[in-house]
């Protein structure tokens, strides 16, 4: 992948640790730089994003607190989601991750063409989040 795919990629996930660009911004970026998806990985601490022809770059993430739990609550998800939409004061991305975790999220496919986000525990329990009209 050419650098300047890879420095778009790793200035939005930058952005989303500290909250520079919000989701939608992000998500325009990559789209406009190419990108069809990406996906967060908790357990590797990683974040993949994917071109259409398959080509891809996986970057390091900053290590959030806790572990994933064992069990994946869907319902403590969907509560996640709709505290990021809402941005209030106190959301933060690293907070969102560390709750996701704990909820036993494993991690999330963001596709844009589909406009999801697919969240899945460690057992493939899957929430679908579609994104905001």
């Amino acid at each position: 992948m050419d650098t300047d795919r890879i420095s778009i990629a790793k200035t939005c996930l930058d952005a989303a640790h500290d909250g520079s660009l919000s989701f939608p911004e992000i998500v325009g970026r990559l789209m406009a730089a190419g990108f069809e998806s990406y996906t967060v990985d908790y357990r590797c601490n990683t974040q993949t994003c994917y071109l259409p022809d398959g080509d891809h770059a996986t970057l390091a993430m900053q290590p959030s607190a806790g572990r994933v739990a064992p069990a994946f609550d869907a319902r403590e998800i969907v509560h996640l989601v709709r505290w990021a939409q809402a941005n209030p004061a106190d959301y933060n991305y690293v907070a969102f991750c560390e709750k996701a975790k704990a909820a036993g999220c494993a991690g999330y496919l963001v596709s844009f063409a589909g406009r999801r986000v697919v969240y899945f525990g460690r057992t493939a329990e899957t929430h679908v989040e579609h994104f905001p009209a």
